[in-house]
């Protein structure tokens, strides 16, 4: 447990650090610039790196797919509620999918050993692997229709490079292909930096956000997505699954975490509203922090 709260407790130092650079620097900061080193250069290393720390296998496979079959089910619904609640193209764009990106790598991880032990790294980890592609596949496309063309939209796509980094890393996972330990050192080098980054371009976008310019549409809606429907929908789901309870918590976990950082990614590098969804991910930590009781109570009580 102090591990895990020494681990949550870096990555706000990170965050800070990154408030306190935009702030002393102002402008010099370049934040388009942080976010391309972060999407074009970083990330796939993360990726690369999250594949290499558990071998896959077929039992396994089930966990990573529901969690992608939730998300798809609650998405439909979603855009179409958007369409129906808000008027602006990029405040729809950012109540679509700002929710089913949520934080299930550096909140999910340490809170499943937290809650559920060491045994449940493989499941949060695939999950957060999974949660890659429902960010640079479908994230990417809904945040550039915010700004950009459906051609467009779908060019961005391919453009990001973690999505053949994944599948490269994917071959080798399944073919056993053996790597020295300096090239698994070497990923391991570019995955911390780009963890980092992510929390230090958090920091920085964080200086300068005004809450009272959200919407409360946007605002009461994203949040009540994420803390609300979705987990209240995988509970319903779940209970007609065979996944044993353990695993059913898990998934469940995995499905309150906050909004994670690569949402400012997208909407920075898609010009769809970077601060407002800041102030997203700012709101929804901080509100997660008191309904981790909540969130303990029910894991204890049903899936424990």
């Amino acid at each position: 447990m102090l591990n895990t709260l020494l681990s949550i407790l870096f990555v706000y130092v990170f965050i800070l650090l990154g408030y306190m650079a935009r702030r002393i620097f102002k402008e010099d900061m370049n934040t388009k610039t942080l976010t391309l080193m972060s999407v074009y250069f970083l990330q796939p290393f993360v990726t690369v790196w999250g594949f290499s720390t558990a071998k896959l296998h077929s039992e396994h496979i089930l966990v990573p797919l529901f969690y992608l079959a939730i998300i798809l089910i609650v998405l439909m619904p979603t855009i179409i509620l958007s369409k129906i609640l808000l008027t602006d193209i990029k405040e729809r764009a950012i109540f679509s999918i700002a929710g089913f990106v949520g934080n299930t790598g550096n909140i999910g991880i340490p809170l499943g050993i937290a809650l559920f032990g060491e045994d449940s790294v493989i499941y949060t980890t695939l999950i957060n692997i999974a949660n890659v592609f429902v960010v640079y596949i479908i994230g990417v496309y809904i945040y550039s229709r915010g700004s950009f063309s459906i051609k467009d939209s779908l060019f961005n796509i391919v453009k990001i490079p973690i999505i053949p980094a994944s599948a490269v890393a994917i071959m080798i996972n399944i073919y056993d292909i053996p790597l020295s330990v300096q090239i698994k050192e070497f990923f391991k080098m570019g995955a911390y930096a780009g963890i980092v980054l992510q929390l230090f371009l958090l920091g920085t976008f964080l200086q300068g956000i005004r809450l009272r310019e959200l919407s409360n549409k946007l605002l009461i809606g994203t949040l009540s997505q994420k803390f609300i429907i979705i987990p209240f929908f995988t509970m319903f789901i779940l209970s007609f699954t065979n996944f044993s309870l353990f695993v059913q918590g898990v998934i469940f976990m995995e499905m309150m975490v906050p909004l994670a950082i690569a949402n400012i990614n997208l909407s920075s590098l898609y010009e769809c509203r970077p601060k407002d969804v800041t102030s997203l991910i700012l709101l929804s930590t901080l509100l997660f922090f008191p309904l981790l009781f909540i969130l303990s109570t029910i894991v204890n009580h049903y899936y424990l």
